[in-house]
């Protein structure tokens, strides 16, 4: 066997199980936490401070909880809240979409900012693509309310033995736990490989129409594909490394951070949603197609604003 295929695989395997106990070490207390916030009923009394928000998204108010979560602190935590709170599976789809642009978004714009783009910029844009995109995509499932409202959600949880709850929990949450291991650990037994073998820069090679398509310089190549399967917060030591060793125009920087600030970790974020039953028609398209429309109408707005330039340019020199 390979040496290079060999150490991929028990690379990947080892990462695997350091990530997947890393994971149900931030994930078991945050979903009982939220499970306790269900039970006492406390959750459905701030209905009124948050439920404008929330109703732009077609959410609930207690969607807010994972929304929040996942915002500060990663995909992970808010998934626990999610499998503890009554949502149906068009809801979650919302939230996952909000979440796969915005999610701890606090460290993953300051990376955009030390390889090219103002943090603060990179934060904003991204929350307003997340609004923007969840709302179009409520528009079109128009997500129903689940069969127990709030109030009887709430009467439900207060009216359960907390023994029994604590045993639903459980349950519920072993269920994912499981689910989440079989698809974390293939994923990193590939993304290993893929470094072992150093594939990116050849794949970079293949997917240089698909570049072309997305609005991004080729010679961004390599960065983009890096954020893609790897992310933003892991990838940033190769995102960071290669703007300060290269020279890109700040037209290109731009671009690309805007793009992959929509649409990065291609690979395993979606995927972590797909142990709640979500369409991965959902998980993928919306923020792919974001980012295109993204770099394309910033494109349209740069040609326009020079267009402009070169005439009030042109006339001036006529008027002299």
């Amino acid at each position: 066997m390979d040496v290079r295929f060999r150490s991929g695989i028990q690379s990947g395997v080892k990462r695997g199980f350091s990530g997947y106990l890393w994971l149900l070490k931030m994930l078991t207390p945050i979903s009982f936490g939220t499970a306790l916030l269900v039970y006492s009923g406390w959750l459905y009394k701030i209905d009124f401070l948050i439920q404008p928000i929330m109703g732009t998204l077609s959410l609930p108010s207690y969607a807010a909880l994972p929304l929040i979560i996942g915002l500060f602190t990663g995909l992970y935590g808010a998934i626990g809240a999610m499998a503890s709170l009554p949502l149906t599976v068009d809801q979650m789809t919302l939230i996952a979409i909000f979440l796969l642009i915005s999610h701890n978004i606090i460290q993953e714009s300051i990376v955009q900012g030390q390889s090219g783009l103002n943090p603060f910029i990179a934060a904003g844009f991204r929350l307003i693509a997340s609004f923007t995109v969840t709302a179009i995509v409520s528009l079109i499932i128009q997500p129903q309310a689940p069969l127990a409202d709030v109030a009887s959600a709430d009467a439900l949880y207060r009216t359960l033995p907390f023994l029994t709850m604590v045993r639903g929990w459980s349950l519920d949450f072993g269920h994912l736990a499981l689910r989440i291991f079989t698809i974390i650990m293939p994923l990193m037994v590939v993304m290993e490989l893929m470094k072992s073998f150093d594939l990116i820069r050849h794949i970079v090679r293949t997917i240089s129409p698909l570049l072309s398509i997305m609005g991004l310089s080729r010679a961004t190549g390599v960065l983009w594909l890096t954020a893609a399967c790897f992310g933003l917060a892991y990838g940033a030591a190769v995102i960071v490394e290669e703007t300060r060793s290269n020279t890109f125009s700040r037209d290109e920087l731009i671009r690309l951070h805007l793009s992959i600030g929509v649409n990065h970790a291609m690979i395993e974020d979606p995927a972590l949603f797909l142990p709640l039953g979500i369409m991965p028609l959902w998980l993928w398209i919306p923020r792919l197609m974001a980012a295109i429309l993204t770099i394309h109408v910033l494109h349209l707005i740069n040609l326009v604003r020079r267009l402009h330039a070169e005439r009030t340019g042109h006339k001036k020199l006529c008027n002299h």
